[in-house]
């Protein structure tokens, strides 16, 4: 059992790299402004590969677990599904048909709530790329090392996250409060005086005590030698601080799709297709984000949604909450945002991120490397 999940794993890893390697030795050969069009196709390429995985787990998701007989489906339904399949004793094709039926609703359910949730993310990763006066044609290639990055990160978080609340189940409590605290927040929180001042953020601090940084952007470069001095360039700063940012919201996300699933691997397959598909869906939304201005209060009442799952678990499951309501009221919540926003417009114009000139980020960071 513990080598067909290293070996789908293993080949669903394989599937992401290399798709990894053909965007960047192939789409991503030169620096380029990504068109609205281009992000719209890739938006819509990840999409039909989540889509697409949802079919082939509906079909064959008992070779995660390497499930052989309805000895293996009752020991894994009990490790990861308790109480949610309702097993058919002297039928194991009807029992595997509603245990991968369940499955692939939970990894479509955890994807969407992780897609919806990383829209925030947008939001500060626009404000970051602002504030650092990074040239636009220098996004893609700044999002590509970041999300290569956050993989990395929410590997380690996720399974860090399921051997600890498999261990420690009150873990559960504790993350569904932390979401509920974090969607209030959020609700009340309009943002209009969020802005980062690169010299002062704690990412450049403490980048600035192990690492020599050059003031200034020298192309697309990483890194520089400059009279036999390696430096690090502010570009490399923002690649740092959007790994820190991702950080930040795997703390928010990562539990609230434990709140769908307590399978790990499908945790980390529906984070990973919607981390890869944060990229497209920047680009994508960046121009137009302004115009759902509700879409923040929705997510808001969705961490509480999901902090409540959290909380209420076994209530929920006891009056026969399943699988399937939880999409229902993240696709609701996420409709009703989005149709409120085009239905109510503003009275006002809504406060802008000012972008900070190229100019002034060097000028700040020279301040503060002197």
């Amino acid at each position: 059992m513990f080598s067909n999940e290293i070996l789908f794993f293993l080949g669903f890893t394989a599937f992401i790299v290399g798709m990894l390697a053909i965007d960047l030795g192939v789409f991503s050969k030169k620096d380029h402004v990504v068109a609205f069009k281009e992000a719209a196709t890739w938006s819509a390429v990840w999409v039909l590969f989540a889509l697409g995985f949802y079919v082939l787990l509906d079909l064959h998701g008992h070779l995660i677990h390497g499930i052989r007989n309805y000895d293996d489906l009752v020991r894994v339904t009990e490790l990861y599904m308790p109480n949610e399949v309702k097993l058919i004793p002297g039928n194991y094709e009807a029992s595997l048909d509603a245990y991968r039926s369940n499955l692939s609703l939970e990894f479509i359910t955890g994807y969407l709530l992780e897609y919806s949730l990383s829209v925030d993310n947008i939001f500060v990763i626009i404000m970051i790329f602002t504030s650092f006066g990074v040239r636009e044609k220098y996004y893609k290639k700044v999002l590509f090392w970041g999300i290569l990055g956050a993989l990395v990160m929410r590997f380690i978080f996720i399974f860090v996250g399921a051997a600890l609340i498999h261990e420690f189940h009150w873990i559960m409590y504790l993350f569904g409060g932390f979401l509920i605290f974090t969607g209030v927040r959020m609700f009340f929180d309009k943002g209009e005086d969020e802005k980062i001042d690169p010299a002062k953020h704690p990412v450049v601090k403490l980048a600035a005590k192990y690492f020599k940084i050059y003031p200034r952007y020298v192309n697309n470069h990483f890194v520089v030698v400059k009279k036999g001095v390696r430096y690090i360039t502010p570009l490399f700063l923002v690649v740092l601080i959007i790994e820190f940012t991702d950080l930040i919201f795997a703390v928010d996300s990562v539990p609230a799709v434990f709140a769908v699933t307590a399978d790990p691997y499908i945790v980390f397959f529906s984070n990973i297709f919607a981390i890869m598909g944060l990229r497209s869906m920047f680009f994508f939304l960046s121009n137009i984000v302004g115009i759902f201005r509700y879409l923040k209060t929705g997510l808001a009442f969705l961490l509480v949604f999901i902090g409540f799952k959290m909380i209420a678990h076994d209530w929920l499951k006891s009056i026969g909450f399943e699988t399937v309501y939880s999409l229902y009221v993240i696709l609701g919540i996420l409709g009703i945002s989005i149709i409120a926003s085009v239905l109510f417009k503003p009275t006002e114009k809504p406060g802008e991120i000012v972008e900070t000139p190229l100019e002034h980020v060097e000028k700040e960071l020279s301040k503060r490397l002197d």
